[in-house]
């Protein structure tokens, strides 16, 4: 009898309180037999341990005490999922239920859900008693540390077999998800034929050459360069969780809000194989719809904060509107400020389309070896022989692999015509060894000590559209003050003292105007 009567038919040690039932109150509702040999003293450590032993059900509910559940939402959904799944000849919630009811546009993800609270009940039925559903809701609703938040959607998408390791189809169906519901909520639900490329630079960047890896160096990963997108899918399947009863209730599916497509600045800034002119058939942009996603997760808020633009018809957003707002990654504010295919290549375009933003900008560079590398500047660049750059300011590659290289303020720096010291642009904290430095010509490029071609640079604002704005009104009135200057006229005692007349003479021109 011993330690066999402690724990249930599913294998958990309710003596470690994983039922809610403390050890210190199962004594008190054990009856009162007083000990006075030891077969009465036997009796009564049998009758507590079976009592014990029926804490706990085969389908992972409580049964000695009624659980009430704080959450009002989650009692009504368990409850419509649970009328729902009487079909199968079940007192509980079934797998199929949940996922056609509360996910239906998300099958897998549903399941995998489930099938995560189910093994977090250690239930031996296929389906969840009402009980343990609401237990286990309660519990993923409550998780509140970002890594615990990343470790738990990481083992959902593990081996099967294996739950402690991850394989680079775990992670691919991961990010798929995480783009998916970006894509339904930015308003721009395409998919994006660059997306298999961006898919292979993360798998890359994890695995190497390994085919699966443990689920505690993956989470690492994401941790140091791409949590932002695992945190976006958790924000939804709360929602979900908490809003999905209504339209239950009303007998209609939900998948917790209604995807329709938000107010956006503009139209999707980032070009893929749909908008190409025939013209520009060979021309590949550093910034496909899938990349600008992918950045938008490792890059801090303030370069994908999304833009708040009220409604032309009320002052006031609603619920669902505010949702999509917090929900949506997808940078829509994003604008191009500098293309070398469309602009030329050279020092003088960069400083002509990129000085006088007072914003947020991502310069992405490529290399004729086939390497992009992103240098992202939380503030507007200047040219100035010292190192600026504020909080934020961060370089990345994006290809072949998925890295974020350094993380650290003053690493930026921009001179071409400063003497004395270098010219070009460079980024990196070791001022001796920068990470990527480029030539003052924009000819060469020198990434982490490698040597390669400059083929290629783009430049996108991720500031709001004042920014924008600025800097054209400060082009506009350059190029007036430009026009002012070249047409001035001057009166024949003005060009006696000019000092251009001067310049003229000593280049041997006669002057007839004496």
């Amino acid at each position: 009898m011993g330690n066999s009567n402690s724990r249930s038919d599913s294998g958990i040690d309710v003596q470690n309180g994983l039922s809610g039932v403390s050890r210190e109150k199962l004594p008190k509702t054990s009856p009162t037999v007083p000990i006075t040999d030891g077969v009465s003293a036997a009796n009564n450590n049998a009758m507590l341990k079976a009592e014990r032993s029926m804490s706990r059900s085969a389908s992972g509910a409580d049964v000695t005490e009624k659980y009430l559940t704080q959450l009002v939402p989650i009692e009504k959904l368990s409850e419509i999922l649970k009328e729902k799944s009487a079909k199968h000849g079940v007192n509980g919630i079934v797998s199929d239920v949940f996922v056609s009811q509360v996910f239906p546009q998300y099958a897998d993800l549903g399941k995998r859900l489930f099938r995560l609270m189910h093994s977090a009940s250690k239930a031996t039925t296929a389906h969840l008693g009402t009980m343990a559903f609401r237990q286990q809701c309660e519990r993923f609703l409550g998780i509140m540390d970002d890594e615990k938040i990343l470790e738990c959607y990481i083992k959902m998408y593990a081996e099967d077999d294996n739950p402690e390791f991850i394989t680079k189809e775990g992670v691919t169906r991961l990010l798929f998800i995480c783009y998916t519901i970006a894509m339904q909520h930015s308003g721009n639900a395409v998919l994006c034929p660059a997306i298999n490329r961006t898919f292979g630079s993360v798998t890359k960047s994890i695995f190497f050459s390994h085919d699966n890896l443990s689920v505690g160096f993956v989470c690492r990963w994401f941790e140091q360069n791409l949590i932002r997108l695992v945190l976006l899918v958790h924000k939804y399947c709360l929602h979900t969780l908490t809003t999905s009863y209504r339209g239950l209730e009303q007998q209609s599916q939900s998948c917790g809000i209604e995807l329709q497509t938000p107010v956006l600045e503009q139209r999707n800034p980032f070009p893929d194989a749909a908008n190409k002119d025939a013209s520009t058939s060979n021309y590949e942009s550093l910034m496909p719809l899938s990349q600008a996603w992918l950045l938008a997760g490792g890059l801090p808020p303030l370069f994908s904060k999304p833009q708040t633009i009220q409604s032309p018809t009320s002052n006031k957003s609603s619920a669902a509107q505010i949702f999509k707002e917090k929900l949506s990654m997808m940078p829509s504010h994003w604008t191009l400020l500098y293309d070398s295919n469309d602009h030329g290549l050279g020092a003088n375009r960069f400083l002509h389309h990129v000085l006088g933003y007072r914003g947020p900008t991502l310069v992405l560079i490529h290399t004729k070896d086939d390497q992009t590398y992103c240098i992202a500047s939380p503030t507007e660049w200047k040219e100035t022989h010292l190192y600026t750059g504020g909080e934020g300011s961060c370089i990345i590659q994006l290809f072949p692999k998925f890295v974020i290289l350094e993380k650290k303020p003053n690493i930026l720096y921009l001179n071409t015509s400063i003497r004395g010291y270098p010219k070009g642009v460079r980024a990196g904290s070791d001022p001796r060894k920068p990470i990527i430095a480029i030539d003052e010509h924009f000819e060469k490029v020198d990434c982490k000590g490698l040597a390669a071609v400059l083929i290629a640079i783009e430049v996108w604002g991720c500031g709001d559209k004042a920014s924008r704005d600025v800097q054209l009104d400060i082009k506009k009135w350059q190029i007036k003050e430009a026009e002012r200057q070249r047409t001035v006229k001057l009166t024949a005692a003005d060009w006696m003292d000019h000092p251009d007349r001067y310049l003229l003479e000593l280049g041997g021109r006669t002057n007839y105007n004496n």
